[in-house]
């Protein structure tokens, strides 16, 4: 599964657009995974074609290859989007369909034109819900045009193992393309939301994120007694002007990590960092008091040097307006 997983990252990695929108560039991935999975698979229908001597039927998946290849190296060279993917959805509806009239019918076809409904399903992830009703509406349009012509199509003659063996892999080959798009575009998007979370929680406590995703609107809470910790390095400024960047985001880090823990432990909640600032809070994780003493105590071993680090340090305790947010 892993190996499988990889090839998948590797065949979406032919699209490597520069955009903005995370969301946009997993569907754009997405596309040219589908497009480069169905040439693949391909093949192997225009070759048996051909051995039976079916031209017209092993020329349209031929056609499907041809067009879908020098639309993808268009979409490279020009990074149009647009046409790229409403060539793909036009091709995945009407060729399946046109195969399987060509052949006789849905039985001598062994069912090809199933593979029409990746079209409506591509056009759920490529483009939308909305934009998807009508590729939906096509196709069950397709398939009623295709029940009516049933009569009087003339099926090919095609031996009964090989109709069954293509029975098989018109059933497999849909379902293991949607199996991997699906499988890869669930992972794309849960893993950019799993990076909008941490995000998201860099800038808010734990609790008041999950309340804002809940309810929204204007968060604000009072407690009668906290603590709040506000500590800086000192002589910071100076100090960065002598280093390398990189260096001052190490420091920064270690410094940062130190409190982080010390957060942890003795249950305060981090509020935010501001350039080498530190600012946090004891009582408002929890209703329990968490009195001066602690937080002054965390004070104490925030100012220990970290990397030659020298802190200072401010800390007062009262009745404070709670944590808040803007709907």
């Amino acid at each position: 599964m892993t190996e499988a997983s990889s090839l998948v990252e590797r065949l979406a990695g032919i699209d490597g657009l520069p955009v903005e929108d995370e969301d946009a560039r997993v569907r754009r991935s997405t596309l040219v995974l589908s497009t480069v999975l169905v040439c693949l698979l391909a093949p192997a229908w225009i070759v048996t074609y051909f051995a039976l001597g079916l031209p017209v039927p092993a020329s349209i998946p031929l056609g499907y290859v041809v067009v879908s290849l020098r639309s993808l190296l268009r979409f490279a060279r020009t990074r149009r989007y647009g046409p790229f993917v409403w060539t793909q959805l036009a091709l995945m509806l009407a060729l399946p369909f046109a195969l399987q009239w060509s052949l006789g019918g849905f039985v001598a076809s062994s069912g090809v034109s199933l593979w029409g409904l990746t079209s409506p399903l591509g056009a759920l992830m490529f483009v939308g819900p909305r934009a998807a009703v009508p590729w939906f509406v096509a196709y069950l349009g397709l398939l009623g045009a295709s029940t009516g012509l049933e009569p009087v199509l003339e099926p090919a003659a095609i031996p009964e193992p090989v109709r069954i063996a293509f029975f098989a892999g018109n059933l497999t080959g849909v379902s293991l393309t949607a199996y991997l798009l699906l499988q890869y575009f669930v992972r794309q998007r849960d893993r950019e939301h799993e990076r909008s979370e941490r995000l998201l929680l860099n800038v808010l406590p734990a609790p008041i994120s999950a309340r804002l995703k809940r309810h929204g609107g204007v968060i604000a809470d009072r407690f009668p007694e906290a603590t709040v910790l506000f500590a800086d390095i000192e002589g910071f400024t100076p100090r960065s002007a002598a280093l390398e960047p990189e260096r001052v985001v190490a420091l920064l880090d270690e410094v940062f990590s130190d409190f982080d823990r010390l957060v942890e432990e003795r249950g305060l909640e981090k509020i935010k960092t501001i350039g080498d600032a530190y600012m946090v809070a004891g009582g408002i994780r929890s209703r329990a008091r968490i009195t001066a003493r602690r937080s002054s105590t965390s004070r104490s071993r925030c100012s220990r040097p970290a990397m030659g680090t020298a802190m200072a340090s401010g800390c007062g305790s009262g009745s404070i307006p709670g944590r808040s947010s803007p709907g």
